[in-house]
């Protein structure tokens, strides 16, 4: 199968109180049925923290069989999270959060809390996991080595977890900021081919730093599981529109980076600090302020490397019959703002608004109104000029 054809999605969401806002741990009630009538490939899974619960499409080929997926998941947990009084919510990090009780944990997650400790006691992020097929184990390591600099800007078109416990922590992405607590986590190093990456992997795990192969939060990473490129850079998408959004975008870069290892064309090696401060810069600003050039170590609008993204990756969109979709989603989003825009404009009215927000907009998917264009997008800045 041609490298980057395939998409599948994995999305963790929050069960809040719809009383208190607080999140509550009914993961193992919303979990005890049997989901039927889902697509084929479609899974539910527990989550590090009762609190939590996560969705999984199948392998699927394009926009519409994704949307079905992702459709299908979100209304089958809504549906049992208010069976259960709860709210399903997505958001990276919970506006209020309450101390998780754990009495039955799987073998690996109580290995997780006895390594990491407090680092992970209150530790309730939620992510969108893209994963795009790459079979070929060695390509998939190139591909990756390749498009790193392009991370911290799906980063800052993603945030969507600037509240914690009750206050405005003033980025757009404070799930980042959780992350970055962790061995293995940012911009992936360099490496030269699949050897040194198993080798680096496996360093780690040996230190004690890594419960295991599975355990690294590199931003990206050819999937430890699956024959796919695997992307954990995405707060979890509030929307259905701007998960698939992601999932295009993503699916596009990896194609475009493929040709480029195919072509042998040159490739950007950016310093770790460099790596690190646009990471940063991403998940403290989003779209609304700068962010970091990566190619040439410089602040210039997040905004701006946005547009560069999206005309770097036009062919491919195009050649996918992609781009009026991606287009048509990024005027929504800069219509209606990030997830972390819509959170902080929904605080004003209180936190609570912000919980009711949520749980609307995460099985509900949003169409352009009045006001919203719904094709074309430009970035009026003066970013990138690649």
């Amino acid at each position: 199968m041609t490298a980057g054809h395939t998409l599948g999605v994995e999305e963790e969401f929050l069960l809040l109180d719809p009383g208190s806002g607080h999140t509550v741990g009914l993961a193992p009630k919303v979990l005890a049925q049997s989901p039927v009538g889902l697509p084929e490939g479609v899974a539910l899974h527990a989550e590090l923290r009762d609190t939590q619960v996560e969705a999984a499409t199948g392998i699927c080929a394009g926009e519409q069989d994704l949307r079905a997926h992702l459709l299908a998941a979100r209304t089958w947990l809504a549906e049992r999270a208010r069976s259960a009084d709860a709210f399903l919510v997505a958001s990276g990090t919970p506006p209020f959060s309450a101390p998780s009780i754990v009495d039955d944990r799987s073998e690996r997650f109580a290995r997780i809390d006895s390594v990491y400790a407090g680092m992970v006691a209150d530790y309730e992020a939620c992510g969108c996991h893209i994963h795009v097929g790459v079979t070929d184990p060695e390509l998939a390591v190139a591909v990756v080595n390749r498009l790193r600099p392009w991370l911290p800007t799906l980063l800052a078109l993603s945030v969507n977890s600037p509240l914690h416990d009750g206050r405005d922590t003033g980025f757009g992405s404070w799930r980042m900021v959780q992350q970055s607590r962790f061995p293995g986590s940012g911009v992936p190093p360099w490496f030269a081919d699949r050897a040194g990456y198993d080798a680096e992997v496996a360093r780690l795990v040996d230190c004690g730093v890594l419960v295991d192969e599975r355990m690294s939060f590199w931003l990206a990473r050819p999937s430890p599981t699956l024959p796919t490129i695997e992307f954990r850079v995405a707060d979890t998408a509030t929307t259905i529109d701007e998960a698939v959004l992601f999932a295009l975008l993503t699916r596009a870069l990896v194609r475009t980076t493929v040709l480029d290892v195919e072509r042998g064309a040159p490739a950007a090696r950016p310093g770790e600090q460099i790596a690190a401060a646009a990471v940063w810069s991403a998940a403290r600003y989003g779209l609304d302020g700068d962010g970091v050039d990566m190619w040439r170590a410089r602040r210039i609008p997040a905004a701006g490397l946005l547009r560069d993204l999206v005309d770097r990756l036009r062919p491919a969109l195009e050649e996918a019959g992609d781009l009026p979709s991606v287009l048509r989603l990024l005027s929504l989003v800069r219509a209606r703002g990030t997830g972390a825009q819509r959170q902080r404009r929904a605080a004003r009215d209180g936190t609570h608004a912000v919980i009711r927000m949520l749980a609307r907009e995460t099985h509900t998917t949003p169409r352009p109104g009045v006001g919203e264009p719904a094709t074309g997008y430009s970035a009026d800045d003066d970013g990138g000029d690649r």
